[in-house]
């Protein structure tokens, strides 16, 4: 029997090839599309689930209480671990975690590799495979260093590498190091990316500061005994954090901060390592938030929902042409089990068919779709027993309900009814038009969302950030020679290039570089007896002029005063959290109480951080003793490509061993815009896809209208109607249903919208037009969409309609 049903399910499908092609199309996009956002979310939400104590691992943090209310620290200082694991009860592995850049010297070869100095313990936390070498004990000794196995192709050629040697480049000096393990290459959905690891006090700021509380600069994590809660490890951390922080729990006191919820005004908190991809700090908070692969699953979920309601209608149009057939089937005597049962079996061949060639399409566009949301989703790393169940309940689900749904209604027809060719279905027109409502809300919706995540970006571009963003050029400086001395030696060797106009250094990119890496230094002080902080740069003289950043008040560096290597300079912000109207002049002991440096000028507040953070104090110091980083070169806005060469050929004879990465400063300020980039392909790729169905749909509705209401448009056409009144009869009934979708959406995107710019510390203002906008574009659309058929039926003879009805 079920084979019967097949094979007339296939003479019937062949038949109507229009009507198959149509829903193997609508539906062959939608599975396609979906498979590769649903490996898209699933990917980001399998970020770190491969370490086999991910559930146990949690990140340290400290939450200070400052006047305002409390802050969060991530940053420790290096005696910590080990205190805390020699007088704090529970804990079972705890590392120290740096990461950085590092220069490997082999022979003629410089590469520049990103490393991590960790405690011997992390390798036993978290799973990091090892090919080669000893397991785990190598991480004790100084002089060793695991590399990846990609790295270990790139230097030696070979993974066989165990026992070479190899020099890292630490704080200008060339040390060599024995290669003691190869591990396998970092999982593309890992949080940590690292190509060497090293024991931590190797880390170059080590011997100066492991036994100072008062600095900080790296991560820690611990792994807590069995049986030991995270309550009772941050209860019993209370009598460390009061021991080891006394002078900075006086200085809370003295400054007025208020006490927290225990009474205290330091709290040592764990993170929970599985939600660290997914945390952002925001308005001194740690913000949990898996929006993004949510809304990527949303998407998917909303584009196949528009498909079978597209099916579900097609279909249901497409009986008219049938009714006579099902009549007949009745007369001879089939019950209604077996009419459900034969246009079920053309649902099932249709939707098994549109989710191979959906499969076709997700891999013939794999890279593509890589590419375009910049992910690392494969079939490989996203394929798993439970992605393969979900897939197999929701083809079931949407089988059963949209394939079901037609052979439900039309098995229940009467046979009379059937014979005489009508079908009434106004009791279900109405839900008919709640699907259609549902499908053009979606639609509004994602075209609302799209125009909200493109202005908002746009708005971010186009900010004035307080400095010279679009001719100035941005180099890493990644070579063997200290940092002071390339930008001393490029200064000079550049110096009669009239297209170069200045060239300064500092210790901090603006935005996000080529090389991907971003520093960033804070500290407090007291200052007339309270606690203030600062974050920190390091510059050269002509930091300022080079950058175009505005001085309001004072000067700045100059190299005729000798005197300021003990200079600083700050900005706006730092006078508010100093309260001095008038700061010039005045002398702050940051760095020690031995060590004054005075104030000798004031900049306008400039956006030295990414534009989802409000601008904080910021001190910056001229660059007598720290190394510089990277180097500023501000160009001439006439043969701007011309210019760039000479400057890489400037740096490839200076550092021939070494890649120039070098870009410009709004190139870099666009790469911290990453998420939104992606939120704004994803959004803005549903809405076109959902377009697309959703006037599938629309027009087999439309055409279904036009065939119930042939005679009345013959009757209208004899009686004087032209083709644009006809149009607008048969379309209005439509927009109204555009309408109430917009009425009722509108409200809701705005909502979400304004939830989502929240988190912008600079945002667009949202306004109607944006809402107003996307709802004009949905009618317009259907609008389209619904004069195909309607034009067609009104232009069309009217005997020829009257006769045949």
């Amino acid at each position: 029997m079920f084979k019967n049903y097949i094979k007339i399910a296939w003479r019937t499908l062949w038949k109507n090839k229009g009507f198959t092609i149509l829903n193997i199309i609508g539906l062959s996009v939608a599975f396609g599309v979906a498979i590769l956002l649903s490996m898209a979310a699933f990917f980001e939400l399998s970020y770190d689930n491969f370490h086999e104590n991910k559930g146990e691992i949690h990140q340290l943090y400290t939450q200070w209480q400052i006047p305002e209310g409390s802050d969060i620290y991530i940053s420790q200082p290096m005696p910590l671990a080990n205190a805390l694991k020699q007088e704090v009860p529970g804990i079972y592995k705890i590392s120290r975690y740096q990461d950085g850049k590092i220069l490997l010297l082999k022979d003629e070869k410089e590469i520049t590799a990103d490393i991590n100095w960790v405690d011997p313990d992390f390798l036993e936390m978290f799973s990091f495979a090892q090919e080669k070498g000893s397991q785990g004990t190598w991480l004790q000794e100084k002089n060793t260093i695991g590399i990846t196995h990609k790295m270990a192709n790139t230097i030696f050629g070979t993974t066989d590498v165990v026992g070479e040697t190899v020099d890292l480049l630490i704080k200008g000096r060339k040390k060599p190091f024995q290669v003691a393990a190869v591990l396998q290459d970092i999982p593309d959905n890992s949080s940590m990316e690292f190509e060497v690891i090293i024991n931590f006090q190797n880390s170059p700021q080590y011997q100066d500061y492991k036994n100072e509380w008062d600095h900080s600069n790296h991560e820690v994590y611990v792994q807590l005994n069995e049986g030991v809660s995270v309550a009772q490890f941050e209860e019993n951390t209370r009598a460390f954090m009061n021991l080891h922080f006394s002078e900075e729990i006086e200085n809370a006191k003295r400054d007025g901060s208020p006490l927290n919820g225990n009474g205290e005004y330091v709290q040592m908190k764990l993170h929970p390592f599985e939600d660290l991809y997914f945390t952002s700090y925001s308005d001194r908070e740690l913000i949990v938030s898996r929006a993004l692969p949510y809304v990527v699953l949303s998407i998917a979920i909303l584009l196949l929902f528009i498909a079978c309601v597209n099916f579900v209608n097609m279909s249901i149009a497409k009986s008219t042409s049938r009714l006579q057939e099902i009549g007949m089937r009745k007369t001879l005597g089939a019950a209604k089990k077996h009419v459900f049962m034969q246009f079920w079996s053309e649902s099932v061949l249709i939707f098994i068919t549109t989710l191979i060639f959906g499969g076709i399409l997700s891999v013939v566009f794999i890279d593509e779709f890589k590419s375009l949301f910049n992910t690392g989703a494969t079939f490989t790393n996203t394929l798993s027993l439970i992605t393969v169940i979900v897939l197999v309940v929701v083809f079931f689900t949407l089988t059963t309900v949209a394939g079901g749904y037609p052979a439900l209604l039309l098995s229940k027809l009467g046979t009379l009814q059937a014979l005489k060719g009508k079908i009434q279905i106004n009791g279900r027109d109405r839900v008919r038009d709640i699907l259609m409502i549902v499908q053009f809300a979606i639609v509004i919706l994602l075209i609302s969302g799209s125009f909200v995540l493109r202005g908002q970006l746009r708005y971010m571009q186009t900010k004035d950030l307080g400095f010279n963003k679009t001719q100035v050029i941005s180099v890493p400086l990644n070579g063997k020679q200290g940092g002071n001395k390339v930008v001393n030696l490029l200064r000079e060797e550049l110096k009669n290039e009239p297209n170069i106009l200045g060239i300064t250094a500092s210790d901090d990119n603006l935005g996000r570089g080529r090389d991907g890496s971003r520093y960033s230094s804070s500290l407090g002080f007291d200052y007339k007896n309270r606690q203030v902080g600062t974050h920190m740069l390091v510059v050269d003289h002509d930091y300022l002029n080079t950058l175009d950043i505005s001085l309001l008040s004072g000067r700045s560096f100059d190299r005729d005063f000798a005197s300021d290597s003990l200079s600083v300079v700050i900005n706006e912000s730092m006078i508010e959290e100093l309260q001095e109207p008038d700061p010039i002049g005045k002398r702050l002991n940051i760095i020690s109480d031995s060590i004054q440096h005075t104030i000798v000028g004031v900049v306008k507040d400039f956006n030295f951080k990414d534009l989802d953070r409000e601008i904080e104090p910021l001190t910056i110091f001229l660059s007598t003793q720290k190394q510089v980083r990277y180097a500023y070169v501000k160009v001439a806005p006439s043969d701007i490509s011309q210019t760039y060469d000479i400057i890489e050929k400037a740096w490839l004879k200076l550092e021939p061993n070494s890649e120039f990465l070098g870009s410009f400063i709004d190139e870099n300020i666009d790469r911290t815009f990453r998420r939104e980039r992606i939120m704004i392909t994803i959004i803005t790729s549903g809405a076109i896809i959902s377009i697309l169905l959703s006037c599938i749909g629309l027009l087999a509705i439309s055409l279904l209208v036009v065939n119930k209401r042939t005679k009345e448009i013959g009757i209208r056409k004899v009686v004087g109607a032209n083709v644009p009144s006809l149009v607008i009869l048969l379309a209005k009934d439509f927009m109204k249903l555009v309408v109430v979708a917009f009425i009722i959406v509108v409200p809701v995107a705005w909502w979400y919208a304004n939830q989502w710019l929240e988190h912008y510390s600079y945002r667009m203002d949202l306004n109607i037009g944006l809402f107003a906008g996307a709802g004009i574009v949905a009618l317009l659309i259907a609008l389209t969409t619904i004069s195909f058929g309607t034009i067609k039926a009104a232009l069309q003879n009217p005997v020829k309609s009257l006769r045949t009805e």
